[in-house]
């Protein structure tokens, strides 16, 4: 999905919520959608207030779960008390594993099509409908753990 596609997207899903598609929270759809990796919410507040210096730290934090909901964002809760969020950028509802390196702490996506299979298999058995699911595998680093070094840490 292109950037202004989610935009409108993003503009729409404020409508219909009878939110304004406020200059702040267009600075941080902007920020949010533009970054290429998962970011936290302080991550993004820096990114966002390179845009528009008005953005605060309520605002992100009140807007993240709209973006969410609107599924133009993914949340990724790792276990660290912390939560990153990553944009969807292919505006479909794509499963994808999550795989968290514990040693360099970054996480990689990949796509998982029997994630859908799956979880309607198993629900349909008990007599329900799936509504969500992930598969998060956290993992070491083989590099790492050989040579105390990790390709991959920033």
């Amino acid at each position: 999905m292109s950037l202004p596609a989610a935009r409108d997207k993003f503009r729409s899903f404020l409508t219909r919520r009878g939110l304004r598609a406020t200059s702040q929270r267009l600075a941080i759809f902007d920020a949010a959608f533009t970054q290429g990796e998962h970011f936290t919410a302080d991550q993004l507040l820096a990114s966002a207030r390179a845009l528009d210096d008005s953005v605060s730290r309520a605002t992100i934090y009140r807007t993240l779960p709209i973006m969410t909901e609107s599924a133009l964002l993914r949340e990724v809760d790792i276990g660290s008390g912390e939560k990153f969020y990553r944009s969807n950028r292919d505006g479909a509802r794509t499963q994808l594993a999550q795989v968290v390196c514990l040693d360099c702490a970054k996480i990689f996506e990949i796509s998982a099509p029997f994630m859908e299979w799956y979880g309607s298999t198993v629900s349909s058995k008990l007599g329900l409908t799936p509504v969500s699911q992930r598969l998060q595998v956290s993992a070491r680093c083989d590099a790492f753990r050989a040579t105390g070094t990790c390709p991959r840490r920033g």
